[in-house]
């Protein structure tokens, strides 16, 4: 019988490789790899930022917003303390709580307003995150059930909303509605909508992940915009380029009943002030950009149609035409790992990363992929645009 350090000794048992597997690895490690090394894109992540550079930065720019002798926190004060009071402020409401992800936060407040309206129904979209990305989180976890006033590709209108045939509690509305391709109503259609709902004695709350954003098309600022909601969340990482986290804003009272049930999901962290000050970091620097990068990525939008039409793809189509904030869609009528390829390439070759990933999206054959603009998109003109489609497509085997 072999000795205990013998049988240690022997390696595990390896399950065999999927081909499908090594060959999507390999791809992502490739987009990975052009996507640090380009020389010209829309929008450079901060996830391709190496770990200690984005440390050292963080590090560097605290001085900004904290004082050298401030103290960490402690379960939420100091500077999570500060970043709460700032979001309230900008936000205009009594009260904010920091949340370690919207998830949590989106789940901790409709929980609240379901205990106060006695009614756990939430109307909200089904391409709404919650329904799309959250793994049903609202039913299995928080007790909620929700039910789709309207399911196109839009947010409801007033009348979808005052005819709904079941009762529910809470209205939720995810500005923009990013699986639908980072769509707003109107500002008249938004003030109809929340009154549709209180007139059915609901209560209102914002999905506002992305909310930053959204001033340009509304013409309004973010106090205004929130102030047509009784409760709102907002992330810090999805526009404003923070680490994570989220917070929940609204009446004071809501606001420290979220901050139990915080704590009762598990939220209440030990320390988070790296997370804090990235997020006062975004709110100083990026977010006074957000307004340049929406008109920007208008010009970006209209040279990718007409640079698709002139390459003579035959049928392309940019979602919202006139983007509503600086992130839209882009659909193409090829397979995805098609235009992956052509992505990779061309900014292996070009050191121009014109896309992210494809997806696909509808019938078979056709894909869609996210255009986000931001200090890096603004460098380019229209006519730059243009001729990186053309330089794409090239790429795209007939």
């Amino acid at each position: 019988m072999p000795s205990d350090s013998a049988v240690q000794e022997q390696p595990e048992p390896q399950e065999p490789r999927d081909a499908e597997v090594d060959s999507y690895e390999t791809q992502s490690a490739r987009r990975r790899a052009a996507a640090r090394s380009a020389a010209r894109t829309l929008h450079r992540s901060v996830l391709h930022v190496p770990l200690t550079e984005r440390l050292s930065a963080l590090a560097a720019a605290a001085p900004e917003v904290a004082g050298p002798e401030d103290p960490t926190d402690i379960y939420g004060d100091a500077v999570v303390a500060t970043l709460e009071r700032e979001v309230a402020r900008l936000l205009g409401k009594e009260d904010a709580a920091f949340f370690p992800t919207g998830t949590m936060a989106q789940q901790v407040a409709l929980r609240c307003w379901a205990g106060r309206t006695g009614d756990a129904t939430v109307a909200l979209h089904p391409k709404a995150h919650p329904e799309m990305h959250e793994g049903s989180a609202f039913s299995v976890v928080s007790g909620l059930r929700t039910v789709h006033p309207t399911d196109e590709p839009r947010l409801p209108t007033a009348d979808e909303v005052r005819d709904f045939e079941e009762p529910f509690g809470a209205l939720m509305l995810e500005l923009p509605l990013r699986d639908a391709g980072f769509v707003l109503p109107e500002w008249e259609e938004l003030e109809a909508v929340v009154a549709a709902a209180r007139e059915r004695d609901a209560v209102v709350h914002f999905d506002g992940a992305r909310l930053w954003e959204c001033t340009p098309h509304f013409g309004r600022g973010l106090a205004e915009i929130a102030g047509l909601a009784d409760s709102v969340y907002v992330s810090f990482y999805k526009s404003l380029e923070g680490l994570s986290g989220a917070a929940l804003a609204g009446p004071r009272t809501l606001v420290e009943e979220a901050r139990v049930w915080r704590h009762r999901y598990g939220g209440q962290l030990f320390q988070q002030f790296p997370v804090a000050v990235s997020a006062l970091l975004g709110l100083k620097h990026t977010l006074p950009r957000l307004p340049e990068y929406v008109a920007h990525a208008r010009v970006v939008a209209e040279a990718l149609r007409e640079g698709f039409a002139a390459a003579g793809v035959p049928w392309s189509r940019v979602h919202p035409e006139r983007p509503h904030t600086h992130q839209f869609q882009v659909w193409l009528p090829y397979a995805p790992d098609v235009l992956d390829e052509a992505c990779v390439g061309q900014a292996e070759e070009t050191g121009t990363l014109l896309f992210g990933r494809w997806f696909p999206d509808g019938p078979p054959g056709l894909s869609a992929t996210e255009v986000t603009v931001t200090e890096e998109g603004l460098k380019w003109t229209a006519d730059d645009v243009k001729e990186a489609v053309a330089e794409f497509v090239r790429r795209i085997p007939a």
